[in-house]
């Protein structure tokens, strides 16, 4: 089993950045990809952006150039700086960890971007 526990959302207006931080436990040794997936009001939960072990990146084109993901293996944990950011980026954002067999997802933190 693996847990984790987001924090860093809250409100932000048009243009700022915020930081989101995810602390896993338990299994870690187990956790292969780690990532970043958000969920907006009425819509479906998205991906944002991936992260390996061997810290290949990914992420998907409405967040490229403006958002990295970083993982620091030692304290188990994996980041999301946010910058440049739009309404349309408004959701809960949930952490997301895999090993070879199952999938663990946080309970989100919400990110609101707003004037």
């Amino acid at each position: 089993q693996v847990q984790l526990v987001e924090s860093g959302g809250g409100l932000v207006q048009p243009g700022g950045s915020l930081r989101l931080s995810c602390v896993a436990s338990g299994s870690i040794f187990s956790i292969t990809t780690m990532g970043w997936y958000r969920q907006a009001p009425g819509k479906q939960r998205e991906l944002v952006a991936t992260i390996s072990r061997g810290s290949e990146t990914n992420y998907s084109d409405s967040v490229k150039g403006r958002f990295t993901i970083a993982r620091d293996n030692a304290k188990n944990m994996v980041y999301l700086q946010m910058n440049s950011l739009k309404p349309e980026d408004t959701a809960v954002y949930y952490c997301n960890a895999r090993t070879s067999r199952m999938s663990y997802w946080g309970k989100g933190t919400l990110v609101t971007v707003s004037s």
